[in-house]
């Protein structure tokens, strides 16, 4: 991706969470300059991997497979006395999907925060991590259990959410337009715990065309200097 794209996605994504009634926290507008004069204090923040995360899964087709994601909160999963918890915003555009795949630790509730309607498509996975075609998934949605077949896909319109355990295969995408998720999880870890059915990459490579409008979680360790 290009860096330039990634500022516009940036610009664009902040002015939909204001309009969804939501706000990030102060240090999603610091500029690199800001995080080149960080010391200590924001050492959670770069350890955590908390901010900014654009991502085209390494196939170079954003609008397509994509997605927007920020962390607002996180422990660390080599820190357990750190938060148990984590919390993310993601942006799911029409159509734009985010690849199948599941988690073998984490328990996310996905909910749709506003804008338009959330499709999840779901499977179980088989003992050797492929696709069951056989049996039904079983999840809760909002408190409510339910039933969908295999490669079956339920819609979650604003308020509405579900419960995604390990295991879990989901893709999702934006129906009708854009969408602002929720996450809400056990600690997240995207270096070990993403099994993506298809190869593809966690993190875009980036073509630096342009400065930074805001760092990426990915960008930290080239910018923030403090021990």
């Amino acid at each position: 991706m290009k860096r330039s794209e990634i500022n516009t996605i940036m610009s664009s994504a902040n002015v939909f969470i204001r309009d969804c009634g939501f706000f990030l926290p102060p240090f999603a507008g610091w500029s690199a300059a800001d995080w080149q004069a960080a010391g200590a204090e924001a050492q959670e923040i770069v350890e955590h991997r908390l901010g900014w995360d654009v991502t085209d899964f390494g196939l170079g087709d954003f609008a397509r497979r994509g997605l927007f994601l920020f962390t607002i909160r996180n422990g660390h999963p080599a820190k357990p006395h750190s938060k148990p918890y984590a919390e993310k915003l993601l942006i799911a555009q029409e159509g734009q999907i985010t690849p199948l795949h599941f988690h073998w630790k984490k328990t996310e509730d996905i909910i749709n925060r506003g804008g338009s309607v959330l499709a999840v498509k779901l499977y179980n996975s088989s003992p050797d991590e492929g696709l069951d075609s056989q049996s039904d998934v079983r999840v809760s949605m909002d408190g409510v259990a339910r039933a969908v077949p295999p490669g079956g896909v339920v819609e979650l319109r604003p308020g509405e959410s579900i419960t995604l355990t390990p295991y879990l295969y989901h893709e999702f995408w934006g129906v009708g337009g854009r969408v602002l998720i929720g996450e809400v999880s056990s600690v997240n870890d995207d270096a070990t715990d993403n099994r993506f059915y298809e190869p593809v990459g966690r993190f875009p490579t980036i073509e630096e065309d342009a400065p930074p409008l805001h760092l990426l979680c990915t960008d930290y360790a080239r910018y923030y200097r403090a021990a």
